[in-house]
């Protein structure tokens, strides 16, 4: 979350910032307002706790000198009932300025798009070029079905909408391509980690998952956990409360896990395929870095996700998100989507974000600068890549006219040696 006190100090710049975010100045306004009511709650409470100090003293002495001290001690009853509302007041006000707080967004950095509009991010760089086909392209789940390698009609039998079953060399497909990216991630330096897959609230609330977006998490109410929406949060709330040693930065974690989306505001989108399923697997790359070295760490996280698809021989683009279409714990964020033949277009796979102190200041994590003196840590996530996503643009990209599909060279080892997906027997 944002400094209270830095909101109080520059009010005019955060409103600013806060409005490329499409957050109205008010409610900056109601912060600082609440904020003020809290420390002359405290202020108050302190000068009755000094007075009550004082005419302790004096009463001790009346005691001493066996005078009475009825009256004193009277009116320090009342002081101390005094006291003791004026600390439940401000309990309430604490923890009122602290959920004003955690429902604003990150402060977006100078080179971020101002926009509340997602087209109009800006590209930084293309790779590749679209494989020109002299058939008509076909949707990767028609693909998969064709083969007998991806069950969407089952999957909703059994769960519903937006789940599936992979199939035979579907599933081998999927696995290859996990397994690929996390050899790949821990030759470039990455430790890997098997994480939690449920989470209490007090880590989905260090990632800023909660408050604000509570209602699209798919929530375990008996136990109060969550399922993860990305391995970011437990990866990230790893090192919650901690303080870590300066000398392990920067800290490189990535980790293969499931990710539970509700999809609460995503009706008629995407509703075939496995590009908006409610369960999906993702390789996630998470970085903890001191402040200075967080932007060039950005750019290397960026790197990481674009190699694999360079090695997997994939079209795609790197976008930098808007101010209004970024998520809410980034301060910057470098889209990479990638070419999909039968929509001929860009399709998100990978979200690489710098979230600064935000989380850090959350999750209450720090270390000591080369003064002693404990700072926040900054904190970047980046999905390395989102694996689903990646097996459709593959089945998409590799298709062949008769309907059976080509294994990228590098997946071929993980595949078994198998150079080609033909249909099921």
């Amino acid at each position: 979350m944002l400094d209270v006190k830095m909101i109080r100090q520059q009010p005019d710049f955060v409103k600013e910032q806060l409005g490329h975010r499409g957050v109205a100045a008010s409610q900056i306004d109601d912060l600082i307002k609440a904020d003020a009511d809290r420390r002359d709650l405290i202020a108050k409470s302190e000068q009755l706790k000094s007075t009550r100090n004082q005419v302790s003293g004096e009463i001790s002495q009346l005691k001493r000198n066996k005078e009475d001290a009825s009256a004193q001690i009277a009116e320090m009853q009342k002081v101390s009932a005094e006291i003791k509302q004026l600390d439940d007041d401000r309990r309430k006000a604490d923890a009122q300025v602290q959920d004003m707080a955690a429902h604003l967004p990150n402060m977006p950095h100078p080179d971020v798009p101002v926009s509340l509009k997602e087209e109009d991010a800006v590209e930084l760089r293309r790779i590749g070029t679209p494989r020109q086909f002299d058939f008509e392209p076909k949707a990767h789940w028609e693909l998969g079905e064709s083969l007998g390698i991806l069950d969407f009609e089952r999957g909703a039998k059994v769960s519903g909408s937006r789940f599936l079953y992979y199939i035979g060399d579907g599933a081998k497909l999927e696995r290859a391509v996990y397994n690929f990216f996390l050899d790949q991630h821990e030759a470039e330096g990455y430790t890997e980690v098997l994480p939690p897959y449920m989470v209490t609230d007090e880590s989905m609330y260090g990632t800023g998952q909660f408050p604000k977006f509570k209602d699209d998490a798919f929530r375990i109410t008996t136990q109060d956990l969550s399922l993860i929406p990305t391995a970011e949060v437990p990866l990230v709330n790893y090192y919650r409360d901690e303080v870590i040693p300066a000398e392990k930065l920067p800290v490189y974690f990535t980790a293969l896990s499931p990710a539970f989306r509700e999809e609460a505001g995503s009706a008629g989108r995407d509703t075939k395929g496995l590009i908006r399923l409610h369960q999906f697997n993702k390789v996630e790359m998470v970085k903890f870095t001191k402040p200075e070295d967080s932007w060039d760490e950005l750019e290397k996280l960026t790197n990481n996700a674009e190699s694999l698809l360079k090695k997997l021989g994939l079209p795609y683009h790197v976008i930098t998100l808007t101010t209004g279409d970024m998520s809410f714990t980034a301060a910057m964020t470098h889209d990479l989507e990638v070419w999909f033949p039968e929509q001929s277009k860009y399709r998100e796979i990978s979200s690489c974000s710098n979230c600064t102190d935000f989380q850090a200041r959350r999750a209450h994590i720090q270390y000591r600068d080369d003064d002693g003196k404990l700072q926040f840590v900054h904190t970047l996530n980046g999905s390395g890549l989102a694996v689903g996503r990646t097996v459709a643009a593959i089945m998409e990209n590799y298709q062949n006219e008769d309907g059976t599909i080509t294994i990228p060279d590098v997946l071929v080892p993980y595949m078994h040696g198998k150079t080609k997906i033909e249909k099921q027997a």
